[in-house]
């Protein structure tokens, strides 16, 4: 068996069913970048490109349940602008949503994940860098 290739399984996979991400056709083409990082960030994934976090797929209930755009709010108005559908999430407002229910979903979604692999500015974020933990003596 290959490490990494997911199209081999390992003994106790067989017969399982695996789940398959709704929004996966949307990351895949992102797949083939060099800098591309499919991580899970609070039960949805989420796409690194170049280390800049750039997109949300959630899968969830809605307000959990379509595309999330990584953004800084001064480019909230110019991205909405061009996608009559994205707007501020409710819980996250930091972010642009587009709910899966949009008319345009696909669309639009399919052009944000274009603009993404361009490193269109508008796009992405640079993670805050961890805290790290102190580890306290266990003889204090």
């Amino acid at each position: 068996m290959v490490p990494g290739d997911p199209t081999r399984m390992r003994p106790d996979q067989v017969g399982r069913l695996m789940r398959v991400h709704p929004h996966a056709w949307l990351w895949e083409p992102m797949e083939a970048d060099p800098g591309f990082v499919l991580n899970a960030m609070f039960g949805i994934k989420v796409v690194y490109l170049d280390g800049r976090l750039v997109l949300g797929f959630a899968a969830k209930e809605e307000p959990w349940r379509g595309l999330l755009v990584a953004t800084e709010k001064v480019n909230h108005p110019p991205l909405a602008a061009e996608f009559r559908s994205l707007a501020p999430h409710p819980v996250l407002p930091k972010w642009l949503y587009l709910p899966e229910a949009a008319d345009d979903f696909e669309a639009a979604a399919t052009r944000l994940v274009t603009l993404s692999l361009r490193r269109d500015p508008r796009i992405g974020i640079v993670p805050k860098p961890k805290k790290s933990r102190k580890r306290r003596h266990p003889l204090g």
